[in-house]
């Protein structure tokens, strides 16, 4: 999904100096040495306005009210006040001063105390309530949510307003404004409102939103972006241990573990909404973990958090993000129930983290009201929509909003929507998100059509030599109800054409009830998976991979016809049956798929033709999908995944060779441990009841390429185990940067390690080893194989390489004791 930040990277805007608050101050704090001062408060006098420096000594403050003075503190440092001659004052350079006598008043500089902390003794009383507090009171609870997301350019000078890139939409420079967090100027690009009902069970822990109305104003097929959005800001409580942003795992501030990983300081105390506060500033212990500085405001009795503001420290090892700032603010309903009221977090996504460099503002905005508690609903209430869309939400007019949203549009709010209407009929706008979603999707797009996927386009195997293939597919829109694809492929060594053709029809949308049929007709490794896949115009690396190593010649000439038709009753519960008829042929003279029609052995057959019906039940809880056409995208929060297929085979049903039942289960779980990464593991078995040949087999999945693939053995190679009942178990850790961030020459570089274990077992029974007259003796994991690996990611941001070993199965002739493999990606 990082495609969208490419996206908005692309626009680069114009430098203006529009303003639009009384009060806005930046500078640097520094000591007598000219050292920035990090984590220093810098707050307007008189009020309870304030923010925390960068751990460079930098900040930015501003207010909509008019201030004369700024007061800046830091713990071991004196005090001092600065004078404000105008409204706005940039790049002030401020030295305090250390204090030489501290006169019985305890201080806590750098590393603060873990003992006689007042700080520390506050946390502690929050630790204790902070699950009696809020919405935890009440069985149910419901309320109206407005929710503004809203993508901005930032960073914005007047060399970028000249470049020809522009040229035809200069008009968009109109409207410009500036950060209240950072101070810099922005353009937004994109803009959606939501108006929504929550409704909260916790009772049942069932929560649901009602969407009333939603407005977007920017780029067309908004819904990727929307679910990109959403999947960046998911919903958080900050009374957690671990907040997730980013598929990353940030300690927080009011953490039980937080002692161990942030500094605290009582700063003040004071008085907001007649409740009396205590003022705690937070920064971290360590640099390059995820941690956040800032500050927050909580009740002195019943010690909820009525304010905090944090951001995340600029050195944490997350990629393409510069900055993010997270404002909450809870409304005092009595003595006991403080409310959330506003829900604020910006995110300044950047190729640099570097000061100056230019980026893209991502924010979210939730603000509640109209709060009701402890009005029971029945269970089915929360059950979630398959697959609704209900068009009047995206229909209410102008006067609907002027009405119902919480906080009016400024001015120059309402003149952005205007501007990104009018962008989408500019031509070199339209060019420039043409190209973007080519990027994204491997298509082009012309008229109804999509041509590609161009990432496909050329291939070699041993069979065919070089490979040209060539597709189209129908695409009015991410909804249709409808889709055909089709695809042909020419191999230059054996001069022959292949084809697959496939149709899907979604002829229910609320359950998702699609019909699809397809034929194709290809050269495939089909040893590259042990899950069965009817897919018609998928197509594995290990048929066509352009850097393989050793031997590719076991490649099967493959006639697939498939009929199926599938169900989502629930959300994300798919139930899917078929029939497929298939016929496999050796694509190579020097691989064999020969077998004997019996177990007298009396005849041989070359071909399998084999007719066969299959069942299958997914279960995805957590996925997010995007679109509500006959395909859709996920969004890229992990999810597990549950599969369970069953597939029988018939002899003699138009010519099919065998009769046989095969029962499979897949099994796949991403687990985030806090501070100490994300964990995937994922267990298979399957296994086949009755005889049948090499070509109907569960292959063992070796990867004899260059690249990791997903659900392959790193040290096997094509063909070297083969069974017909097997377990399979893998785990592999993401450790995120923990313990190089601890390496102090190795910080800067922000590397990620990773572990992993790979192991299978299997057997092959006598009656199938009796029907095998390939020449490829069957060999089966009946030891338990296993390899074990470690590797080292975000080299430069985007390029991991991992090391495998094998751990037995040694003296297997050209046993692959280790392999190097390397994978792309764009992650945070």
């Amino acid at each position: 999904m990082l495609k969208n930040i490419i996206l908005y990277l692309s626009f680069i805007v114009v430098f203006t100096s529009a303003v639009f608050s009384q009060t806005k101050v930046s500078g640097v704090v520094l000591d007598q040495l000219n050292k920035p001062i990090p984590f220093a408060n810098v707050a307007f006098k008189n009020s309870s306005e304030g923010v925390v420096c960068s751990e460079d000594g930098v900040f930015y403050i501003e207010s909509s009210k008019d201030y004369k003075t700024i007061i800046i503190t830091s713990v071991g440092y004196s005090d001092k006040e600065i004078d404000l001659e105008k409204p706005i004052n940039y790049n002030f350079k401020i030295q305090l001063k250390e204090i030489e006598t501290l006169n019985e008043v305890v201080i806590f500089r750098g590393k603060t105390s873990k003992k006689n902390n007042p700080a520390l003794d506050i946390l502690r009383k929050i630790w204790e309530r902070r699950r009696k507090n809020g919405l935890h009171l009440f069985n149910q609870y419901q309320m109206e949510k407005y929710e503004k997301i809203e993508f901005d350019m930032n960073t914005i000078d007047s060399t970028y307003m000249k470049n020809k890139l522009f040229k035809g939409m200069e008009f968009i420079f109109n409207h410009v404004d500036t950060s209240k967090v950072t101070g810099k100027t922005y353009l937004p690009i994109f803009i959606n409102e939501a108006l929504t009902d929550v409704y909260g069970d916790n009772k049942l822990k069932k929560i649901k939103e009602k969407t009333k109305a939603n407005k977007t104003s920017g780029f067309n097929g908004n819904q990727q972006i929307l679910a990109f959005v959403n999947d960046l800001y998911t919903d958080f409580d900050i009374y957690d241990n671990h907040l997730t942003f980013f598929d990353k795992s940030f300690t927080s501030p009011l953490s039980t573990t937080g002692i161990d990983v942030y500094n605290y300081v009582l700063r003040d105390s004071a008085y907001i909404d007649d409740k009396k506060c205590y003022n705690i500033v937070f920064y971290p212990r360590r640099k390059n973990e995820l941690t956040f500085k800032g500050d927050f405001w909580v009740s002195d009795t019943t010690f909820a958090i009525k304010k905090i503001n944090m951001a995340a420290t600029r050195s944490a090892n997350i990629n393409w993000v510069k900055d993010i700032y997270i404002e909450q603010e809870f409304e005092v309903m009595n003595d006991s129930i403080f409310l959330m009221t506003k829900d604020y977090m910006m995110t300044d996504f950047a190729l640099s983290k570097k000061e100056k460099s230019k980026g893209v503002y991502g924010k979210r905005t939730s603000l509640y009201r109209d709060h009701k508690f402890n009005i029971e609903k029945p269970e089915k209430f929360y059950k979630e929509e398959v697959n609704y869309l209900d068009k009047e939400v995206y229909n209410k007019s102008d006067d609907y909003w002027e009405k119902n949203r919480f906080e009016n549009l400024t001015k120059d709010e309402k003149g952005v929507y205007k501007m990104l209407d009018t962008l989408q009929t500019v031509k070199k706008f339209q060019q420039l998100y043409s190209l973007v979603e080519v990027l994204d999707s491997g298509y082009l797009h012309f008229g109804n059509l999509d041509y590609g996927p161009i990432y496909s386009v050329i291939g070699q195997n041993s069979v065919e030599g070089l490979r040209l293939r060539t597709g189209v597919r129908t695409y009015t829109g991410p909804n249709d109800p409808w889709r055909l694809q089709a695809y042909v492929a020419y191999g230059f060594k054996d001069d022959k054409f292949k084809y697959g053709v496939t149709g899907k029809w979604m002829v229910e949308p609320k359950k998702r009830v699609i019909i699809s049929a397809g034929n194709r007709r290809d050269i495939e490794q089909i040893g590259a998976s042990l899950t069965t896949t009817n897919d018609i115009v998928g197509r594995n690396y290990a048929s066509s991979g352009l850097l393989t190593f050793g031997s590719n010649n076991k490649l099967t000439n493959v006639n697939l016809s498939n009929v199926q038709i599938e169900m989502e009753p629930i959300k994300n519960l798919t139930f899917s049956t078929g029939v497929s008829y298939r016929t496999l042929l050796s694509a190579s003279p020097e691989f064999s798929l020969d077998y004997y029609t019996d177990l007298s052995q009396t005849k041989i057959q070359s071909q399998v033709k084999q007719s066969e019906v299959n069942l299958q039940v997914e279960y995805t809880p957590n996925r997010v999908p995007i679109a509500f056409g006959v395909e859709r995208d996920n969004a890229d929060s992990p999810f597990t995944t549950l599969l369970v297929t069953y597939s029988q085979g018939f002899k003699n049903l138009f010519s099919s060779d065998f009769n046989y039942k095969k029962l499979q289960l897949y099994y796949r779980q991403p687990i985030i441990i806090g501070p100490l990464g994300r964990s995937n593991i994922t267990f298979e078995t399957g296994k086949t009841f009755g005889y049948i040949p090499l070509g109907l087999m569960s292959v063992v999945p070796g990867n004899q390429s260059l690249f990791d693939i997903s659900n392959t053995f790193s040290n096997l190679k094509y063909y070297e185990f083969v069974t017909d009942q097997y377990v399979t178990f893998k785990w592999d850790h993401d450790f995120q940067g923990r313990f190089f961030a601890r390496i102090p020459f190795m910080r800067k570089l922000n590397w990620r390690e990773n572990i992993g274990v790979k192991s299978v077992y299997g057997t092959v029974s006598n009656d199938n080893r009796t029907i095998n007259a390939s020449g490829l003796e069957y060999h089966a994991p009946d030891k338990v194989y296993w390899e074990y690996s470690a590797g080292v990611g975000n080299i430069f941001k985007f390029f991991r390489v991992d090391f495998s070993w094998r751990g037995n199965y040694l003296n297997v002739p050209d046993a692959n004791k280790f392999a190097t493999k390397i994978s792309f990606g764009f992650y945070f």
